[in-house]
C-alpha cells in the first residue's frame, strides 16, 4: 500500500507542471474568443439580432459540449487519458480557425459545434490530476488547476487585445488562439505520459455509458451527488448568462469595444488566481468545501445584482466592480464542488463522475445562454443579470441541503476501509 502510495506521488511531481500548463494553454484560447464573439457576428446579422446570435453560438458549443462530454470521459476511463486530450485539443484549434476564417454566420456555428464536440476536455485534465494525486490532496491540486486555467484567462484576453490593437482585426485573436492551441496539441503528444494504467481501466463501455441524457440521469439518481449536482446546475446557468452576455452587455449598454471587454475578461482572470492560488487552499481547511461553495454562491450572487444596477444607473464603472465579485464567488465554487464530486466515487471512475459533473455544466452552459438571450430581449438587461441572481440563491440552498449527505458519505467510506483492513 505504502509504495503505491509513494509511487502515485511521484508521477503527480512529474508530471503536474506539464497539465497545469495545459489547463493554461486550453483556457486562454477561451479568453481570446469570449470577449470578441459578439463583434465577429456584428459583421452577419442585424443589431437587433445580435444578442440572441451570439446566445446561440455559445449554446450551440455547449450542447455539443454536453453531448460529448460523457463520452470522452467514459473514452478516458477505457483507453486512457492522454488521446482523449490530444484529440480534443485539436478539434479546438479547428473550431477557432474557421470562426477566424469566418465568411459566413454558418461558419461560425460549425466552429463552435466541433470547437464543443470535443471541447470535452477539462473533465479528461480533472480526471489525469486526480488519478496522480492522493484523494486528501486533490482539492488543493484542483485549485491549482483552477487557479491556472483563472492565468489563462488573464493572458487569454491580454494577447487577444494586444492582436487586435496590432491587426484592427477582430478575427485575429481566433487565429491566435487555434495557432496556441495547436502548438499544445503538438506539445501534449511528446510530452504527456499516460496517467491511468491498463490495470485501473473499464474493462468495458457499454452504449449506455455513452448517453449523456443515460449518464446524466444515472448520476442524479446517486443519493450523495443528487442536490449537490442540482446546485452546481443552477450555479453553471448564471455564471454562463455572466459569460455569454456579458460583453454584449458592454457593448449595447455602455458602448465599450474589444478593448473595453478584453479588459473586463482580464479583471475576471486576476481575480480567478488570487482567490484559486491564494484565498482556496487557506480557507478549505477553515470552512471545508461545501461552505466554500455556498459562500461562494453568494457572492456571485451580490455581483449579479450589481450589474443590473450599473444598468439601471448607467455607471459603467459599477460593472467592472460587480465582475471581482461574480469571479471571486465562482472560483470559490469551482475547486470546492470539484473536490467534493471527486471524492464521492471510485478511483476506477473518477472520469465518468468528472465527466457526469461537466455534462451538468454543458446542460447549464446551453440553458445559461438561451435565458440571457431571451430575458434580455424580452425583458431588458436588468431582468436577465436578477434573475440569475434568484437562481443563484437557490442553488446556494441545495448546496447547503446537500452537506450532510456528503459528510455521511465520506463516514460510510472510512468506516468501510477501516473494516477492509482488519479484515
Amino acid at each position: 500500500m505504502q509504495s503505491t502510495s509513494t509511487e502515485s506521488t511521484k508521477v503527480a511531481r512529474g508530471t503536474l507542471t506539464f497539465i497545469l500548463i495545459t489547463a493554461f494553454l486550453n483556457l486562454a484560447g477561451i479568453g481570446i474568443i469570449a470577449p470578441v464573439l459578439n463583434f465577429i457576428a456584428a459583421e452577419y446579422v442585424s443589431a437587433a439580432d445580435l444578442a440572441w446570435v451570439v446566445s446561440l453560438l455559445f449554446a450551440a458549443y455547449s450542447l455539443c459540449q454536453f453531448i460529448a462530454t460523457p463520452t470522452l470521459g467514459a473514452l478516458s476511463d477505457r483507453f486512457g487519458r492522454r488521446p482523449v486530450l490530444l484529440i480534443s485539443l485539436f478539434g479546438s484549434a479547428v473550431g477557432y480557425f474557421l470562426i477566424g476564417i469566418g465568411g459566413a454566420l454558418w461558419i461560425l456555428f460549425l466552429g463552435r459545434i466541433i470547437d464543443g464536440i470535443t471541447g470535452g476536455n477539462i473533465s479528461t485534465i480533472y480526471a489525469y490530476v486526480a488519478d496522480v494525486t492522493e484523494p486528501k490532496e486533490r482539492t488543493r491540486y484542483f485549485g491549482l488547476l483552477g487557479a491556472t486555467a483563472g492565468m489563462g484567462f488573464v493572458v487569454g484576453p491580454a494577447v487577444g487585445g494586444l492582436a487586435y490593437r496590432m491587426t484592427g482585426d477582430v478575427s485575429a485573436p481566433l487565429f491566435l488562439a487555434g495557432i496556441v492551441t495547436m502548438l499544445n496539441v503538438v506539445w501534449g503528444y511528446f510530452a504527456m505520459p499516460e496517467s491511468l494504467t491498463a490495470d485501473k481501466r473499464e474493462l468495458d463501455m457499454p452504449l449506455a455509458k455513452l448517453n449523456p441524457f443515460t449518464q446524466l440521469i444515472g448520476v442524479f439518481r446517486i443519493p450523495h451527488t443528487r442536490l449537490l449536482l442540482a446546485a452546481i446546475f443552477l450555479w453553471t446557468v448564471s455564471f454562463a448568462v455572466l459569460q455569454s452576455n456579458v460583453s454584449y452587455f458592454g457593448q449595447d449598454q455602455f458602448d465599450w469595444t474589444p478593448d473595453n471587454t478584453n479588459v473586463l475578461f482580464f479583471v475576471i482572470g486576476i481575480v480567478g488566481i488570487f482567490t484559486q492560488g491564494f484565498l482556496v487552499r487557506r480557507l478549505v481547511p477553515l470552512f471545508g468545501e461545501g461552505k466554500l461553495a455556498i459562500g461562494g454562491m453568494l457572492i456571485m450572487t451580490a455581483g449579479l445584482v450589481l450589474i443590473a444596477l450599473s444598468s439601471i444607473l448607467n455607471v459603467s464603472a459599477m460593472l467592472l466592480v460587480s465582475v471581482m465579485f461574480t469571479a471571486m464567488g465562482n472560483s470559490l465554487v469551482i475547486p470546492s464542488t470539484t473536490g467534493l464530486l471527486s471524492q464521492s466515487v471510485s478511483v476506477r471512475e473518477q472520469g465518468r463522475i468528472q465527466g457526469g459533473g461537466q455534462s451538468v455544466q454543458a446542460l447549464a452552459r446551453v440553458a445559461g445562454p438561451v435565458w440571457a438571450g431571451w430575458t434580455y430581449t424580452g425583458m431588458g438587461a436588468p431582468a436577465t443579470y436578477l434573475t440569475s441572481a434568484v437562481a443563484l440563491l437557490v442553488g446556494a440552498g441545495a448546496a447547503f441541503f446537500s452537506l450532510k449527505q456528503i459528510a455521511d458519505t465520506r463516514a460510510m467510506k472510512a468506516e468501510t476501509t477501516e473494516v477492509s483492513a482488519v479484515d
